[in-house]
């Protein structure tokens, strides 16, 4: 148990454990080490690991997918005003928190912000940002009218609601099963 509390403040108690778990979750549930001291190899502000993370490179594909969602929308010719504005602003939103936590994981921002639980939030937001993207994608699917922009900005959504859910399988294993194990110990 002594080598699952990282540099903590104040060491002990349900802290320490928060802390094991947020680290848990920056590794993405990938590479080596990722909840174990000294497997990073600086401990500086910026994570040098979790960019080559199946996490990392996971919400990295999703930013791409929506921005190519959006900026096909948002370049097309519009029959129905609120269908697409709906999708973009499901879009944008999603972009903005996938960014968010993205920039969190890499600045180690969940070492320093203890009071927020980083995987549940993670969790929450893959959850509801999925569930609105997919009514967005149907939307914008079934409003298309054939045209090519609008129709491909509906494709890029359904696949960033896959790359999503893929994220909310990924935090469940990591929030969930995680926690059932530690304390199962």
């Amino acid at each position: 148990m002594q080598g699952r509390l990282p540099a903590g403040r104040g060491g002990a108690g349900s802290q320490g454990a928060g802390l094991v778990r947020t680290t848990c979750s920056s590794g993405g549930g990938s590479g080596a080490g990722a909840g174990q001291p000294g497997a990073r190899p600086s401990e500086g502000p910026l994570d040098p690991v979790y960019p080559r993370t199946y996490g990392a490179l996971l919400k990295v594909a999703q930013m791409v997918t929506l921005l190519i969602a959006f900026i096909c929308v948002r370049s097309s010719v519009w029959t129905r005003y609120s269908a697409y504005s709906y999708f973009e602003v499901v879009t944008i939103c999603n972009l903005i928190m996938i960014l968010v936590f993205y920039l969190v994981h890499l600045f180690r921002l969940y070492r320093v912000l203890t009071c927020i639980s980083w995987p549940l939030s993670e969790l929450l937001h893959y959850l509801i940002g999925t569930l609105l993207l997919l009514i967005a994608s149907i939307v914008a699917a079934s409003k298309s009218y054939s045209q090519s922009g609008l129709v491909a900005g509906a494709i890029f959504g359904f696949v960033a609601t896959f790359l999503c859910l893929a994220s909310i399988w990924l935090s469940y294993k990591i929030s969930c099963v995680t926690q059932s194990t530690d304390a199962a110990v």
